[in-house]
């Protein structure tokens, strides 16, 4: 029996708002690096379905009650709270394997993907519970009938079904846009480091920044969780391609037609250039990016290198060169400062990966390391899941079939040559779907090539290249504001994004109807939709005031030759359909000369602004601006400006009014249109 130093803890769940312990014997983890018992993993007798109705019932109502910008000042707090923490997080993440360096993708990493959605939250999104989505759409000929798209929040759970290599980044990436949204989530971490996992999500649960029920954590196996999904709930599945395949097929999530988002397995490529020949800068990044991506993590990300593609001709330079940095990787135990590669998470995962590279070694040559010994700085090679980097040489990559299907998740990559760009192309999409390629060149028309062949089957391509060396996240970060998916073997799922992620989590609907109920659904004033043209000017309103609707229709304006020579001189917009009445006559769109663009909206802001402080505080921005009738010398222009859109901006003092502004000639044609942006005061002495 272990004793008191050894023994095990178990892991418990989270679900109905309580801590349980599984009634089971439960699977035994063990450090990746000394093979001592870790934790005890086991879900055997939670009640799944009063998990799922627990989280609908409770978190789902709450979050829902929640605005945008709420959420996002709550998943601040949390990723604060966090980063209090995030020292403990760091010493239980050696067992792993993981070193320091390796765990901060992971907590960091982790922490700064809630800061990064708490921000979007706060400035993309408004401060309301639902979006609204596109322009308004015009269903009839006299406005009175007019159609607009929303987003509203799914009234489900969403289960997160997560991979061993990413405890804390795999569940807080996937919760962030999730909670942001309003859906309440099940967090399911791999068993093999859920502890990690656990121990972060109590630190969330303490810090009670979260209403009861928008977060629940499942430690084991799901049991018959799947036969209580419906139509609203959503399953996220970071795994392997097998598994992701039994579930997206599970009975009850084809009836339901359930949400399924899927993140597998990936054979990223790496793509060395003709012109990158060694000695060039680009050869260099190649080099360091392959050799780090076969290092980081022991190989553990799906990002990482599996497939390097280079010119035939520098394949020997390229062999070598990462010889000689693959032999200087201080390969040992994590906890040790000088080790720069720790373990994999297992025992059975070294025994897994050794197997993969014996399938992969049928077709190439392995040309550094050894994967049947193992070589340490420090640890015990035979209680700890080390395994040295290798790298295969696969001379006839076209004929191969292994080396395009068969994934080492670990510290393994194969070099592949290619004759020419074509076939750097064939090859790298011979991956079948992939993540991530990058792409190492400093030649524009080989780097728009290259992209353009090697999109549709990446969700995300580098280009690297000297300029960005030193600002480059690299081939393999997923960024907060960037896509994380693929299609095919990848899973031809998407995560992050940015906004993108949080719709995900929410239902897209066409709502049509009259300009005036449309607007009363949306709060977004709608052209056909009521307004009041009453005393005092919009300007003259604070935000407690001021109302969607409100408008001023302006005096007129005749707009004089003087006018347009004199801005064109004061400007130096001396543009000929301004100046060259015969030149301008000639034009088919205007025939003869015209104002300014600018000048119309100068004259139009003239018009329009009450000039006098008030709670208006700035003018930062216009959207949407077009011009659309041309305006001559005589021509009369009067400005309708209508409050579109308020939208307050947290606890700060002011917020953002969204203004339509219509400029029409003295006939009634529209000759700008253009969304006025203000920041407004909340309140006014």
């Amino acid at each position: 029996m272990a004793n008191e130093q050894t023994r095990p803890r178990r892991l418990q769940s989270f679900v109905c708002g309580e801590w349980r312990l599984g009634a089971g014997e439960g699977v035994l983890t063990r450090d990746a690096a000394t093979g001592a018992p870790v934790a005890l993993v086991d879900s055997e007798g939670l009640d799944f379905a009063a998990a799922l109705d627990w989280g609908r019932a409770r978190g789902g109502k709450a979050l829902r009650a929640m605005n945008f910008h709420k959420r996002a000042n709550m998943l601040k707090a949390v990723a604060q709270a966090l980063t209090d923490a995030k020292e403990q997080f760091y010493q239980l993440s050696f067992a792993t394997g993981a070193t320091r360096a390796d765990s901060a993708i992971d907590i960091e990493g982790g922490i700064g993907t809630l800061l990064a959605y708490a921000s979007r939250g706060r400035r993309e999104l408004p401060a309301d519970t639902f979006l609204v989505e596109g322009e308004v759409e015009s269903l009839a000929r006299d406005g009175s009938f007019v159609a607009q798209h929303l987003l509203t929040p799914l009234r489900g759970v969403a289960v997160h079904i997560n991979a061993f290599n990413f405890p804390c980044w795999g569940m807080l990436e996937k919760i962030a846009p999730c909670l942001l949204a309003g859906v309440p989530a099940i967090v399911k971490p791999a068993s093999q480091t859920a502890y990690l996992t656990e121990l972060m999500f109590r630190r969330i649960i303490e810090s009670a920044l979260l209403p009861e029920g928008a977060l629940q954590l499942i430690c084991g196996g799901v049991g018959d969780l799947m036969e209580h999904l419906t139509d609203q709930d959503v399953v996220a599945f970071t795994g392997s391609a097998a598994t992701g395949a039994r579930l997206r097929t599970h009975p009850v999530l084809v009836r339901n037609s359930v949400r399924f988002n899927m993140e597998a397995d990936s054979l990223n490529a790496c793509v060395l250039a003709p012109d990158a020949a060694p000695g060039a800068e680009e050869f260099e990044l190649f080099i360091k990016e392959v050799a780090r991506e076969m290092t980081a993590k022991a190989g553990q990300k799906c990002t990482a290198i599996r497939r390097a593609l280079v010119p035939r001709p520098f394949a020997e330079a390229v062999i070598e060169s990462l010889r000689k940095r693959l032999s200087g990787v201080a390969v040992g135990d994590p906890r040790d400062e000088a080790t720069r590669m720790g373990a994999l998470a297992s025992l059975a995962q070294r025994e897994e990966v050794r197997g993969r590279i014996a399938e992969l070694a049928r077709e190439a040559e392995i040309v550094v390391g050894d994967p049947t010994k193992v070589s340490l700085t420090s640890g015990d090679a035979d209680k700890g899941a080390f395994l040295n980097p290798a790298l295969l040489y696969c001379a006839k990559p076209a004929a191969a079939k292994a080396a395009h299907s068969v994934e080492a998740f670990g510290p393994v990559a194969t070099l592949m040559p290619y004759d020419d760009l074509d076939e750097a192309i064939d090859l790298g999409n011979r991956g079948g779907g992939s993540l991530v390629a990058s792409v190492f060149t400093n030649n524009d028309s080989v780097a728009r090539e290259l992209v353009l062949g090697l999109g549709a089957q990446h969700g995300r391509i580098l280009v690297g290249n000297r300029a960005s060396a030193k600002s480059s996240t690299g081939h393999g970060s997923p960024l907060p504001g960037l896509v994380h998916g693929g299609p095919g073997r990848a899973g031809g799922g998407e995560e992050l994004g940015g906004v993108r992620a949080v719709k995900h989590y929410m239902q897209r609907t066409a709502v049509q109807g009259a300009p005036r109920l449309l607007s009363a659904v949306t709060g977004r004033w709608t052209e056909g939709a009521p307004v009041d043209a009453s005393p005092p000017h919009p300007f003259r309103k604070s935000l407690a005031e001021l109302k969607v609707g409100d408008q001023i229709v302006t005096a007129k304006r005749v707009v004089t030759l003087d006018d347009i020579e004199h801005f064109a001189n004061f400007t130096g917009d001396t543009f000929y359909a301004h100046m060259d009445e015969e030149a301008a006559r000639a034009n088919p769109l205007f025939g003869g000369r015209v104002a300014h663009g600018y000048l119309v909206v100068a004259f139009a802001a003239g018009l329009f602004v009450d000039p006098a402080p008030g709670p208006v505080l700035a003018n930062y921005g216009l959207d949407n601006l077009r011009f659309l009738t041309p305006v001559k010398p005589g021509d009369e222009l009067q400005v309708a400006l209508t409050c579109k859109e308020i939208n307050p901006r947290g606890a700060a003092e002011h917020g953002e009014v969204r203004w339509d502004c219509k400029v029409t000639n003295q006939t009634g044609a529209v000759v700008a249109r253009y969304e006025l942006l203000t920041m407004v005061a909340k309140s006014w002495p």
